[in-house]
């Protein structure tokens, strides 16, 4: 598990928008998405993980029903709500600038500074 990334506090809400705005998920299988979508660099904890379920269904940015999982058990599915996927949008986009920022500021010189 050497590939595997720390999560930097505040992504998890992000990675979690963006697991389910793929399609509903139980909990669990957001964890094995944001894992697939990472190419196994990004791991989040259950102890992360279902609080900021938790706190994305009371935000209204999820949204929540009952059904069975593959393993034909009841399992809690997460959609993601208009909310959402606006949130996702906006929060996209300032990762984004953030990430190229920091990029640019990784590639400088010396003769540049």
């Amino acid at each position: 598990m050497d590939r595997e990334t720390q999560i930097l506090p505040g992504t998890v809400d992000l990675l979690i928008l963006k697991a389910v705005s793929l399609g509903p998920q139980h909990g669990y299988g957001v964890l094995l998405r944001i894992q697939q979508i990472s190419g196994g660099a990004l791991l989040v904890e259950q102890g992360a993980l279902y609080p900021a379920l938790f706190r994305l269904l009371r935000k209204g940015l999820l949204k929540a029903h009952w059904g069975v999982s593959e393993n034909r058990r009841k399992a809690k599915f997460y959609e993601l709500t208009a909310a959402g996927r606006k949130r996702m949008g906006a929060e996209t986009e300032g990762w984004n600038r953030l990430a190229a920022g920091i990029a640019t500021a990784l590639q400088a010189t010396a003769e540049e500074a």
